[in-house]
């Protein structure tokens, strides 16, 4: 039986995760992926444990577990004046961050200048930390996919998943965007993710991400699909958290927001007979 047919659905359904990035990033953030799980039709979150903003997203995962939600494992952080770091102490993970013990902006950075043994102990770390709080995750992905700088990384990642008996997001499409070699680096038993979607500057800047999230609910093909969006406010707190930076900017993710919370968008869910399903869907079926 493939994975629908687990799930209790015909084999050739179309199976969709629409999963809402970077809670815990900050308050605007977790107030609209609340919103998009309460009122829209968002049916899964993961936090990132290291930010500001975490308790917030904590307390309210640990109160509503009725709400899928994944740890977003994270190494870095791209924000030019809105800066974290691990939640290990920099003594005990040095090469994970900058002279100002922040984790650094880009994955090639990360590569170029973390151990293999600093990013194991810190997303170990992580995990632990979640799941002391209270919390529990049906999933591990990355931030940024951060974890496909290097093979080791994404093996790391992997162990992770095996460890804590998570199901970790490994998708083709992710891997090639970071430059790891699907070929070389998805194992036999991987779970694998069909189709990832996620939007590109060139739909936002052409003010067509609207457009692009109406194509993939209109063209949906069966397996397992996932669209990953980061909904927030067009606030002053998202305006500063992402100033100077064109991808995934506070007027993008309020456009994720006003999408998937839309009712007139959810009943394209029905008609174009798209059922959605969660990590722990899959965690259970495993």
């Amino acid at each position: 039986m493939n994975l629908a047919q687990k799930l209790g659905f015909e084999e050739n359904a179309k199976l969709l995760i629409i999963h809402a990035d970077d809670a815990g990033l900050s308050h605007s953030e977790n107030i609209a992926t609340i919103q998009s799980l309460e009122k829209g039709f968002v049916n899964s979150y993961s936090i990132m444990v290291p930010c500001p903003w975490f308790y917030e997203m904590g307390v309210f995962a640990k109160n509503n577990p009725q709400f899928d939600n994944g740890i977003h494992l994270t190494l870095t952080c791209e924000w030019e004046n809105y800066r974290f770091g691990p939640v290990l102490p920099v003594s005990k993970v040095p090469s994970l961050v900058d002279e100002n013990g922040h984790f650094y902006k880009k994955r090639e950075q990360l590569k170029k200048n973390a151990s293999a043994e600093d990013v194991k102990n810190e997303l170990e770390a992580q995990i632990e930390k979640a799941i002391k709080f209270g919390l529990k995750p049906t999933h591990i992905d990355s931030h940024m996919y951060s974890i496909g700088a290097s093979p080791e990384f994404f093996d790391i990642y992997r162990d992770l998943g095996k460890k804590y008996g998570l199901p970790v997001l490994i998708n083709k499409q992710l891997m090639k965007m970071v430059g790891l070699n699907p070929e070389l680096n998805i194992k036999e038993g991987d779970f694998l993710v069909d189709r990832t979607y996620v939007g590109e500057l060139e739909y936002f800047e052409a003010n067509k991400l609207n457009d692009y999230y109406n194509s993939i609910l209109e063209n949906l093909t069966s397996g397992l699909n996932l669209i990953l969006i980061h909904p927030a406010f067009d606030d002053n707190e998202m305006k500063g958290v992402t100033v100077n930076h064109p991808n995934f900017g506070s007027k993008w993710r309020q456009i994720d927001f006003d999408f998937f919370t839309s009712e007139q968008n959810r009943s394209k869910l029905t008609k174009n007979n798209i059922e959605l399903v969660t990590w722990n869907d899959i965690k259970k079926s495993a």
